[in-house]
């Protein structure tokens, strides 16, 4: 699926806003009028218009996801090497 520009989505929205329907859209243009719809709706949430998570909250958590997956992965390298060097620690020499 392609990835539209911003100002591509915003004129699509605001065209369906004026009164156009999202399948006249899709025949006249190449998205679907499923994903017009699509992003209708968030425009709606991100406008204030309707209730959900809105882009800015959906962005900042799929960051705070990715880091805390990172944050994951370093605990468990660190405790590996702490098991690893007691371990050495415990050897007679």
């Amino acid at each position: 699926m392609p990835n539209y520009p911003y100002e591509f989505r915003r004129q699509m929205v605001g065209l369906v806003r004026s009164g156009r329907t999202p399948e006249d859209l899709a025949r006249e243009f190449e998205p679907s009028a499923q994903t017009i719809r699509n992003w209708v709706r968030q425009a709606d949430i991100d406008d204030g218009r309707r209730d959900g998570m809105t882009s800015a909250e959906r962005e900042e958590l799929t960051r705070l996801r990715r880091e805390n997956k990172i944050l994951r992965e370093e605990k468990e390298i660190l405790r590996k090497a702490a098991a690893f060097f007691a371990r050495e620690t415990d050897l007679p020499r």
